[in-house]
């Protein structure tokens, strides 16, 4: 098995700055988050941002002050969200990848998100994915359900993207996929070929979820955008998650990625070369 690379999630759309008192919701904290999070074993870090309020925004310069902070912080690979939050436009979610992260997500499909519907049309992905292609920034393609495979292969057809890619597997989402061993198998056996995966469980599933892609030789996405508690009624710290999926795979003897090795892992360029 390759090495395990950990992605963190530690700020997300969702988490309302009252919840818990270790939001990163500045581009300071996040700069600081993400120090800890290489330190704990960590090695990308998916980035929403938020206004000093706690509001959501994908405003360029907020995003810019985030990345900067974050490089200047740590070596892990930066990987901007291009969901945003509910009811951002399609251009609002596409602008930050003027700054040209390392990486990018993209939705492979709309699913209901609790009471609410994240859209994702395929003129929406088309659109999103052109900026991603004329910036130069490698998609990770987020699946919340079976059905989102297909309309990656349909996008492929399309010549938009071309497979391998890395793909991130979202469990647990009231709407999408529930988060169980047998869907996580499902979804993985109907990847494309030489395709790198990772999953994303949410909520009280996170940890059951990230144990199974240990074991099978997939990669884990943790941090507060997914689940707020490290136990039941202990508020975490997204470098506790990750430190704990970096425990445990250490327990199964499996190591965990360095920055760079994940750059080399998913074909990225290394640092040096990414920041020219």
């Amino acid at each position: 098995m390759d090495p395990l690379i950990i992605t963190c999630a530690p700020v997300g759309a969702e988490v309302r700055i009252d919840q818990t008192p270790y939001l990163p919701h500045t581009p300071k904290l996040l700069g600081e988050t993400a120090r800890a999070v290489q330190q704990a074993g960590g090695s990308i870090l998916h980035v929403h941002c938020r206004n000093d309020d706690g509001s959501n925004t994908h405003s360029v310069e907020r995003f810019r002050e985030a990345y900067e902070a974050i490089r200047a912080s740590s070596e892990l690979i930066v990987q901007f969200s291009t969901g945003g939050a509910i009811g951002m436009t399609p251009e609002e979610r596409a602008g930050v990848l003027e700054l040209r992260p390392e990486m990018a997500t993209l939705t492979c499909g709309s699913v209901n998100f609790g009471d609410d519907i994240f859209e994702n049309s395929f003129p929406i992905m088309r659109a999103i994915l052109k900026k991603m292609n004329e910036y130069g920034v490698r998609p990770e393609l987020e699946i919340f359900d079976k059905g989102h495979i297909a309309n990656a292969r349909r996008l492929a057809r399309e010549r938009l993207l071309s497979f391998p890619q890395h793909v991130d597997l979202v469990l647990g989402v009231p709407g999408g996929l529930d988060a169980t061993v047998a869907n996580l198998c499902d979804l993985v056996d109907d990847l494309p070929d030489g395709c790198t995966w990772s999953v994303a469980g949410i909520g009280r599933q996170q940890l059951l979820m990230a144990m199974a892609a240990i074991a099978m030789g997939g990669h884990v996405r943790v941090g507060l955008e997914d689940n707020l508690y490290y136990g039941r009624g202990k508020l975490a710290r997204n470098e506790e998650l990750v430190a704990r999926v970096a425990r445990i795979a250490a327990e199964a003897g499996r190591p965990v990625a360095t920055p760079e090795k994940a750059r080399s892992i998913l074909g990225l360029p290394d640092r040096a070369a990414a920041a020219r």
